[in-house]
């Protein structure tokens, strides 16, 4: 009887022990902002943990930040498994007005399609052909076929038709 007393005593004991230091889901959620503070690229990203399961809400630069972080987050002592709901920040904007200029060779071509086309001015303004002049539809043609063939942006506004 006693020995049954201290075998079970000797096991209450050890499950109390092992309970007792598992990782509390406060530790871990402390234990895995200090590994995502360590990354500068990390800094954003919010942490939920319950039961040991960590959920990680922000925003990531691309797509390899969040696997980092995911992975990261894994690593850290007491987490069962990671929820990744970050999102990837869209890609910045390209400037809409971004002004080119076409190569002189461009530029020669456009005019040497253009020199037997009498009363046809050219300009090039940034990366367009701004058109100018009275030409017969005949002529349009051939003036919009040369462009497209030079694969320039043109502006034929200012082109009127000859009656």
């Amino acid at each position: 009887m006693k020995l049954t007393n201290l075998l079970m005593a000797v096991v209450v004991s050890a499950t109390m022990f092992f309970v007792g230091c598992k990782p509390k889901d406060a530790d871990i959620k402390a234990a895995v902002e200090t590994a995502l503070k360590a990354d500068t690229s990390l800094k954003a990203a919010m942490v939920d943990v319950k039961d040991g399961i960590v959920t990680l809400t922000g925003e990531c630069k691309d797509d390899a930040c969040k696997a980092a972080c995911e992975k990261l987050v894994a690593a850290v002592k007491g987490v069962k498994s990671v929820v990744n709901n970050c999102t990837v920040a869209p890609p910045a904007p390209v400037p809409a007005s971004v002004t080119t200029v076409l190569d002189a060779a461009t530029q020669q071509a456009v005019k040497d399609g253009l020199k037997d086309i009498a009363g046809v001015t050219v300009e090039f303004v940034g990366d367009k052909a701004v058109l100018k002049g009275e030409v017969t539809k005949a002529n349009r043609m051939k003036i919009m076929q040369i462009l497209a063939s030079a694969k320039v942006l043109s502006d034929v506004t200012g082109l009127t038709d000859k009656k």
